[in-house]
C-alpha cells in the first residue's frame, strides 16, 4: 500500500515512499527526540524505571518522627532551659507537660509547627510527662524526664506576717538568706499589688534587702498582695530561689503619732483626728534622738534594755522596761518609764536616745500614758519626730524607708 505525497516546501513533490522505507526511516529518528514530543522527562523516569514511582510513594508515606529535649529518661536534666518538641517528616498536632507536683508547662509552635518550646523553663526536683502526637498520625509519643535539683538556694523572709493587719506605714520588706547579685531578676519575679490600686516600686537597700512602698502612706483598709515566683530564680552564680507563692495583708486604721521634743509633747492623730496627746522625754543633749519618719517594727509587753548592745558600755540594764516598741534597727524605741520621775515627762530630755512616756513597773497599770499609748498601736504605725537635735534617720535604719523622697526611692529600684 502506498503513502501520500509529503511536500518539501518548495511545492515540488517528492519521491515517493515505499512501506519499507517508511519504516525505515522512522527507525533512524533518536528514541530521545521522539519521547520529548509526547511527555515530559519525569513522565519518562516514570514510564521507562519503575523504580522513580516506587521511591515517591515511599516518601509520600515517610512515618513522622517526634524527638523531645530533655531527653526522655534523663533524670537530672537542666531546668534553666525550655522544654522542646520538635518532628521530622510531619506537624504537631498538640504537645502537653505535666509536672509530678500538678503544674503544666504551656508553650508556642513556630509556624510551621515542626517545633513546639515552652514559654517557661521546668521546675527543678520535678518529674515531667510530656505526651506529643504529629498531624495524622494514630499513636502518641510519650516522654519522661526529671530535673535535677539546685545545688545551693536562697530564701526571702518578709515582713509583715501573712495575713496580719498592719499601719499605714507598714512596708513590703523583704530579707535574702543570700546576697543576691542579679538584682533585676529577683525583682522581676517579685509582685507587690494593692486593693485599691497603687503604684508600688521596689527599693535595694543592699544585696539582701528589698523593700516595697507607693508614694504616700497606704489607704486605710488597703488588702497588699505579695506574690513570689523565686523558685528557680538564679540569685548569684549557681544559687536558686525556692519559693513561689502569694501571701495577704492588710492596712487597718491610720495612726501617726508626732513627737516634738522641743514641746516635749506626742499628738497621736487617729484617721486625720487628734486621738490623744501624751508628754515625753526624748534623748538628753548627748544621746539625741533620731529626728525623721519612723514605723513601729516590733512591740514589746516588758524586755530587757542593757547599753552594752548599743554601743554605751554599763551605762544601764533595765530587765522589764514596760510597753516597749521599736523605731529603729540601732535601738530607738518609743517605751513605758517607771524609774524616771512623773515631772520628768513633759519638761525635760533625759533618755539615751529612745521616746518615754510615764509607766509603772509590771506593765499592767492601764492609768498611764505609757499603757494607753502601747494599748492604742500596732506594727507599722507611723510616729515622727521633729526637733530633736539630731539628723534624719536612715531610711535602712529600721522600716523606715519614708525619709526617701520619691524619686529617690524609685532610683533604687532594679527594673
Amino acid at each position: 500500500m502506498g503513502v501520500q505525497h509529503i511536500s518539501n516546501g518548495s511545492g515540488r513533490q517528492s519521491r515517493r515512499w515505499t512501506r519499507r522505507g517508511l519504516i525505515a526511516a522512522l527507525g533512524a529518528v533518536p528514541a530521545g527526540a521522539a519521547l520529548a514530543g509526547c511527555s515530559s522527562s519525569a513522565d519518562a523516569s516514570a514510564t521507562t524505571d519503575g523504580k522513580g514511582a516506587t521511591a515517591s510513594v515511599k516518601s509520600a508515606t515517610k512515618k513522622a518522627t517526634i524527638t523531645v529535649t530533655p531527653v526522655s529518661g534523663t533524670r537530672k536534666a537542666d531546668f534553666t532551659s525550655p522544654v522542646e518538641v520538635t518532628v521530622a517528616d510531619g506537624t504537631l498536632a498538640s504537645v502537653t507537660v505535666a509536672g509530678n507536683d500538678g503544674s503544666a508547662l504551656s508553650g508556642t509552635f513556630n509556624e510551621a509547627k515542626t517545633k513546639w518550646t515552652s514559654a517557661k523553663n521546668p521546675y527543678s526536683g520535678t518529674k515531667y510527662t510530656v505526651t506529643a502526637k504529629a498531624q495524622g498520625a494514630t499513636d502518641e509519643t510519650v516522654a519522661t524526664f526529671t530535673t535535677k535539683s539546685p545545688g545551693e538556694t536562697f530564701l526571702g523572709y518578709f515582713t509583715p506576717e501573712a495575713d496580719s493587719t498592719s499601719g499605714v506605714g507598714m512596708p513590703v520588706s523583704i530579707n535574702f538568706t543570700h546576697a543576691v547579685a542579679d538584682r533585676a531578676a529577683v525583682q522581676k519575679a517579685i509582685t507587690v499589688t494593692a486593693e485599691p490600686e497603687v503604684e508600688i516600686v521596689g527599693h535595694w537597700f543592699s544585696d539582701t534587702r528589698l523593700d516595697f512602698r507607693p508614694e504616700t502612706y497606704w489607704a486605710a483598709g488597703t488588702k497588699i498582695t505579695l506574690g513570689l515566683r523565686l523558685k528557680d530564680v538564679e540569685g548569684t552564680d549557681g544559687v536558686y530561689g525556692t519559693q513561689s507563692k502569694d501571701v495577704t495583708f492588710h492596712i487597718g486604721r491610720e495612726q501617726i503619732s508626732t513627737v516634738d521634743l522641743s514641746a516635749k509633747q506626742m499628738v497621736v492623730k487617729r484617721d486625720g483626728a487628734t486621738y490623744a496627746s501624751y508628754p515625753v522625754s526624748g534623748g538628753d543633749s548627748d544621746h539625741t534622738t533620731w529626728s525623721g519618719i519612723m514605723v513601729i517594727s516590733e512591740r514589746f509587753k516588758q524586755t530587757r534594755m542593757e547599753s552594752s548592745t548599743v554601743g554605751l558600755g554599763d551605762e544601764y540594764d533595765i530587765s522589764d522596761v514596760p510597753h516597749a516598741q521599736r523605731l529603729t534597727t540601732s535601738g530607738t524605741f518609743v517605751h513605758g518609764n517607771y524609774w524616771a520621775s512623773t515631772s520628768v515627762f513633759g519638761s525635760q530630755n533625759t533618755s539615751h536616745g529612745c521616746v518615754g512616756l510615764h509607766d509603772a513597773k509590771g506593765a499592767n497599770d492601764s492609768s498611764v500614758a505609757g499603757y494607753k499609748f502601747y494599748e492604742s498601736s500596732m506594727l507599722g504605725d507611723v510616729v515622727i519626730v521633729k526637733n530633736s537635735g539630731e539628723k534624719t534617720v536612715e531610711a535602712s535604719n529600721g522600716l523606715n524607708g519614708w525619709n526617701l523622697s520619691w524619686s529617690d526611692w524609685k532610683a533604687g529600684s532594679a527594673v
